[in-house]
């Protein structure tokens, strides 16, 4: 008979107590293993959520939750090992040109990757546009890449916290997604039982973020980094702007291609100065003195990409799928482009079919939305701002519905906001 009742613990966190590390872990590890109910989990979650944790309770609760499956073992892997890990935005798809580059400047990057849900995408959803690709590899096989190829984007096998993945599904649902000390261990159960020496955080704030407000955000990166350097994982994370999307495409296959553009030595200004930042943050992690700007010009990463798509079944050469049906935003007035709010943006995508409601929707590999302006850009009535691609013509009214204040018009150019907000370590 267990010395812990899960109305206990829930009840010791709902009058604003302290959970002792054992009832930690125990609670994480039998909610993995069913023996505390779901409704019971969500009554903890809620509490957590409204109660808060201190620092030791957040760090035991990660350890549990890492605890939970197994942790991989890259000793086989040569090269210095870092990932990055983004909280998600609205045509964030720097996984994609991030990783081959940092392979290509000599580390070697694990990147366990997800899936798309609501308004902000998902990285494994736009490589299973390109013909062939593969998401889930064993882990011998994903040791092996990151030994041969240095670069390896996949979904984490089922192993991997475990508790995490029965955790996660149940906040989705119970209204529970923004508690920071849940957000944090969360990642970072995840990102610890991968394997990984260092880690860079890419934490999102504005509109189209999780994170609203710079203050929470910066609550989140600290707890996190501190998580991380507990577990002697070199964390450092960097706070960036989401109030605009990242680019100019917000889809799938668009943002793979967006990513080759970069790869190639071109793309949005935007995207390849995220790139750089997070790729310098990445590489003195690791501990390499390599310029990430002289590699991506030479040509090294594209190669990279292409050995990372072809070891994991994909064609780097193949068409990207495009969308039947396209539709256009105009201006309805002369001025300058004053925002363009990546929620509304971000939705609009979600609509035309490039995200999903739920886990288990399928989604338009061609789907999307691209933007024909930036702020700053001056425009005249009746030019293209958006550019609405889908492959089903039905879902065009909503999405024009979603997207047509997105973009603000006003006399005079707005001031510049910067990508960059902080650096926290």
């Amino acid at each position: 008979m267990s010395e812990f009742a899960a109305v206990d613990v829930i009840r010791t966190k709902r009058d604003g107590g302290v959970l002792s590390d054992a009832a930690i872990d125990w609670v994480v590890d039998a909610y993995t293993r069913g023996a505390v109910a779901d409704e019971q989990m969500s009554a903890l979650a809620m509490a957590i959520l409204l109660r808060g944790m201190t620092p030791a309770e957040i760090a035991r609760w990660t350890a549990a939750m890492i605890a939970s499956g197994e942790r991989l073992d890259l000793s086989a892997v040569t090269r210095p090992t870092v990932d990055k890990h983004s909280t998600g935005g609205v045509g964030d798809k720097i996984t994609l040109p991030l990783t081959p580059l940092v392979a290509a400047c000599g580390a070697a990057v694990p990147q366990l990757s997800g899936r798309g849900l609501g308004h902000t995408g998902g990285t494994l959803d736009k490589l299973e546009s390109i013909p062939g690709w593969r998401a889930a590899l064993s882990n011998d096989e994903f040791v092996r890449q990151l030994r041969d190829v240095g670069a390896v984007i996949c979904a984490a096998g089922d192993q991997l916290a475990p508790a995490d993945r029965k955790l996660y599904a149940l906040r989705d649902v119970t209204g529970t997604v923004e508690a920071i000390p849940l957000i944090a261990s969360s990642i970072m159960s995840k990102k610890i039982a991968e394997g990984t020496g260092a880690l860079v955080l890419d934490v999102k704030v504005g509109t189209g973020a999780f994170m609203k407000d710079a203050d929470m955000a910066r609550e989140l990166a600290r707890t996190m980094v501190e998580l991380g350097t507990a577990h002697g994982v070199r964390t450092v994370a960097l706070l960036t702007d989401m109030n605009t999307p990242l680019g100019l495409a917000v889809g799938n296959a668009i943002e793979v291609q967006e990513s080759l553009d970069v790869l190639a030595g071109g793309g949005p200004a935007d995207v390849v100065e995220l790139t750089l930042a997070l790729a310098r943050e990445m590489l003195a992690a690791a501990g390499l003195d390599t310029d990430p700007a002289q590699v991506l010009a030479s040509g090294a990463a594209m190669d990279s990409w292409k050995a990372m798509i072809r070891a994991q079944g994909g064609d780097p050469d193949a068409p990207l799928p495009t969308a039947r049906e396209t539709e256009v935003l105009r201006a309805t007035a002369d001025g300058v482009v004053a925002g363009i709010d990546a929620m509304d943006v971000g939705l609009a995508a979600w609509r035309l079919g490039a995200g999903r409601a739920r886990k288990e929707d399928p989604v338009s590999f061609g789907a999307g939305v691209l933007l024909k302006v930036r702020p700053g850009d001056t425009v005249r009535a009746g030019d293209v701002l958006l550019e609405l691609r889908t492959d089903e013509a039905a879902r065009i009214p909503a999405a024009l519905a979603t997207a047509g204040g997105a973009v603000r018009i006003a006399p005079d150019a707005p001031t510049a906001a910067p990508l960059l907000i902080d650096r926290i370590a």
